[in-house]
């Protein structure tokens, strides 16, 4: 039990600390880079505690998203021909790393944009974005797009629904998630066609 209050009064601390938007960026940025659990598990609770800067946990969430995903750029732009192998193997197999390499050529803005909304991990579209050399301006773009649609739209949800957010989320998650990658397939398929 004195674990259980330590902890929950830790959480109430960082909830109400100056540095909880500091440190929302630096875990969204770890979050894009390499860890592999969503930042949504953390955002939602603090959403709702804190609805007086729910916009700006959002802005700040997306931000250390956009600054991971240059990182992540820059690793694939120069380190990928050091290091390919190990990345590929940590966080892909060669067989989907090439395909994602092909789709990135083929469809770079769009293939970052859906990457950056659906439950595929991030790090394998700003891996293959640096090393195909793709557009840094068109990926951060897109990138800041895709992430914005994700924290913004449970800030949305957030401001709707208050304190019942969480609940429904977690209740219509595979819905949501069948529909945003529906939406971006959708919008992807469309882009091809112009």
């Amino acid at each position: 039990m004195p674990i259980r209050k330590t902890l929950k009064q830790k959480t109430h601390q960082f909830i109400y600390s100056k540095h909880m938007l500091s440190g929302i960026t630096i875990a969204s940025f770890f979050e894009s880079i390499i860890v592999p659990i969503p930042l949504e598990a953390v955002l939602v609770p603090l959403m709702q505690a804190r609805r007086d800067r729910l916009w700006v946990i959002a802005l700040m969430a997306t931000v250390g998203c956009i600054l991971g995903a240059l990182c992540g750029y820059g690793v694939g732009y120069y380190l990928f021909d050091a290091f390919g192998d190990w990345l590929i193997n940590t966080f892909s197999n060669p067989e989907q790393f090439s395909n994602v390499q092909q789709k990135m050529l083929d469809q770079g803005f769009w293939f970052v944009i859906t990457v950056g909304i659906v439950p595929i991990p991030f790090q394998i579209a700003m891996l293959a974005a640096g090393a195909t050399k793709y557009s840094l301006m068109l990926f951060l773009i897109a990138s800041a797009i895709a992430r914005s649609i994700r924290y913004f739209g449970l800030a949305i949800v957030v401001y709707c629904t208050g304190n019942q957010a969480e609940y429904l989320i977690k209740k219509n998650k595979v819905k949501a998630m069948i529909f945003l990658t529906t939406l971006a397939l959708c919008l992807w398929g469309l882009s091809l066609l112009l």
